[in-house]
C-alpha cells in the first residue's frame, strides 16, 4: 500500500505524530473524503478480504467501500504510520434486535496504553477517536460515549432525544481481517443483509452528510434534512459529481 497516496486522498499531511490530535485528523479526513458505499455488492462484484485489493479499489480507482474495506485498509495505514492498533468485531443494534453477530469491523487504537475506538466504516457515526472510559464526545453528527457492559463487552452509544441508544456492541479482543470471511460473504449475498437491498453511498461533509439511497438523496445539515429524488441518469451524474464514482 502507498501510504503517501492514502494521505493525499484523505488530505492529511504525513507528519506522523503518534498522538490523539493526529489520529483524529486521520479519521476525520478519511470520513470527509472516502465514501461508505455498497455499489460492488449490488452489482454482484465479489469483495475479497485482502488489503491489496482494497488499496487498488480505494486508492487507485478512487472508490469507497463498506466496513471491511474501509476499516481494513485504514487499520493497515495506521500500522504503517506506527500506531498500535488492531481490528475488532462488532454486533450492530437494530430497533427490533441485533444483526448477525460480529459482522461489523472496527478498530481499536492504543495511545499510552489507553484504547480508543476508531471507525471509518459505519456511515453516519462519531468522527473522532472515542475512549473506552465512558467520556462523552460531540461532533456535528451527534454526542457519543462507550459504556462497558456486565458481560465484559462495550456499547457504542449515541444520545438521541435525551436517551442513550446503542449503535453496536463490541469486544476489545483483536481479530484478523480473515476472521470476517463468513460475515463478509453474508453481507454480500444474503437477503437478510442490509447491503443487498439497493445502492447506498454516503459521505460526511463539514456541516453534515450526503447520502444516496436508491434514487433518493438526503442532504443533512445543521439546519435540517433536505430530500429529493433522481432519475437513473441523474443518479449516475450525482455519483460522479458528489462521490467521484463512475459506474
Amino acid at each position: 500500500m502507498d501510504a503517501q497516496k492514502y494521505l493525499q486522498r484523505i488530505k492529511v499531511s504525513g507528519d506522523r505524530n503518534l498522538d490523539l490530535e493526529y489520529l483524529a485528523k486521520l479519521q476525520s479526513g478519511h470520513m470527509l473524503n472516502i465514501p461508505f458505499e455498497n455499489l460492488d455488492v449490488t452489482r454482484k462484484i465479489p469483495i475479497q478480504l485482502d488489503t491489496d485489493s482494497f488499496s487498488k479499489k480505494i486508492l487507485e480507482r478512487g472508490r469507497g467501500g463498506f466496513c471491511y474495506e474501509l476499516n481494513g485498509l485504514f487499520q493497515h495505514l495506521l500500522s504503517e504510520l506506527g500506531f498500535q492498533s488492531h481490528l475488532i468485531s462488532c454486533t450492530v443494534k437494530k430497533p427490533d434486535g441485533w444483526v448477525r453477530e460480529d459482522s461489523h469491523a472496527a478498530i481499536l487504537v492504543y495511545l499510552h496504553e489507553l484504547p480508543y475506538l476508531v471507525d471509518v466504516g459505519f456511515g453516519d457515526s462519531v468522527r473522532q477517536p472515542l475512549p473506552l472510559t465512558g467520556e462523552e464526545k460531540t461532533d456535528v453528527s451527534g454526542t457519543y460515549r462507550i459504556k462497558a457492559t456486565a458481560g465484559g463487552k462495550f456499547d457504542l452509544q449515541r444520545l438521541e432525544d435525551g436517551k442513550w441508544i446503542i449503535l453496536y456492541r463490541f469486544s476489545d479482543r483483536p481479530v484478523k481481517l480473515g476472521d470476517f470471511h463468513d460475515a463478509c460473504l453474508f453481507n454480500q449475498t444474503s437477503p437478510e443483509s442490509h447491503f443487498t437491498h439497493g445502492d447506498l453511498a454516503t459521505i460526511a461533509t463539514k456541516d453534515g452528510r450526503i447520502t444516496l439511497s436508491g434514487l433518493t438523496v438526503t442532504l443533512s445539515e445543521e439546519s435540517g434534512k433536505n430530500k429529493f429524488e433522481l432519475t437513473e441518469e441523474e443518479k449516475r451524474e450525482f455519483l460522479l459529481g458528489q462521490f467521484k464514482i463512475k459506474l
